[in-house]
């Protein structure tokens, strides 16, 4: 518990000061970092290595990019294009040798290369809005995920009966996920506060629906990585983050909750 601490303390005070007193090309640079990383846990979860890890390494790092300088469909479309020839045929040429890979594990690597990049891109859409606003919006999806985890934990240990679901994660309890999406609501409500008194002034159904809808995705998105390190036979994605895990074991719910708060900004903002 106590690395834990230490590491939660140490990474937040980082993250804030990359979103925030940074310009929104370090919030970039973060979200291609956090995308390389996530990829190559997601390779060696699946048992993939070699050039196949590297391509979707690579892949996972220009998403962002070109999140922040495009933004074109089309850019995305034509590189998604090529990712996905590289690796079929990568599938074929090894099909029928010990170094052969299953379809499964090679649509694995099309979602680390592309799907999560994509998800996490929207913390940088969040980042990008105008001036301070968008350094408030970005800590948005990372307040209710956060929060929403903290608080689901705690609420676990001291009231937890009922299990959620224990095939995918025996630990979590019907009890902790409500005391998680409480812990988030009101997180958000002091969010919108504190952004408040710097001038970002979020609306009570952003910020109500934020702390509802977030709490859903977030623990929605932490039981979906389970599912995965569950086939994978696996404890955690990575050692990254003492306490934590990987990348993909601490940033699981933020995945599921960027997206969805950024659509909601987008309708409610």
């Amino acid at each position: 518990m106590k690395a834990r601490l230490i590491v939660a303390g140490v990474g937040t005070a980082f993250l804030l000061v990359v979103l925030l007193a940074l310009p929104a090309a370090a919030t970039m640079v973060l979200v291609a970092a956090l995308a390389v990383v996530g990829a190559h846990e997601l390779a060696h979860a699946v048992g993939i290595t070699g050039r196949l890890t590297a391509y979707t390494m690579v892949a996972a790092a220009l998403v962002p990019i070109w999140c922040f300088f495009s933004g074109n469909p089309l850019v995305l479309e034509i590189g998604a294009f090529l990712y996905l020839i590289l690796l079929f045929v990568e599938l074929i040429l090894r099909y029928g040798t010990p170094r052969s890979i299953s379809y499964t594990a090679a649509l694995t690597m099309l979602f680390g290369g592309v799907g999560i990049p994509l998800l996490l891109c929207a913390l940088l859409g969040l980042r990008m809005e105008p001036l301070t606003m968008g350094k408030c919006l970005v800590l948005a999806p990372l307040v209710a995920a956060f929060s929403c985890d903290s608080a689901a934990l705690f609420a676990g240990m001291l009231f937890g009966k009922h299990k959620l679901a224990p095939a995918v994660s025996p630990k979590k309890t019907v009890e902790g996920a409500l005391g998680g999406l409480v812990g988030s609501v009101v997180c958000m409500i002091l969010f919108g506060g504190v952004v408040g008194l710097f001038g970002c002034f979020l609306s009570w159904p952003f910020l109500l629906l934020s702390g509802v809808l977030g709490a859903v995705a977030g623990q929605l998105g932490d039981l979906s990585f389970s599912v995965i390190k569950r086939e994978c036979g696996i404890k955690d994605y990575g050692r990254l983050l003492p306490g934590h895990g990987g990348v993909l074991d601490r940033f699981d719910s933020v995945i599921f909750t960027g997206p969805l708060l950024w659509l909601l900004w987008s309708l409610l903002g």
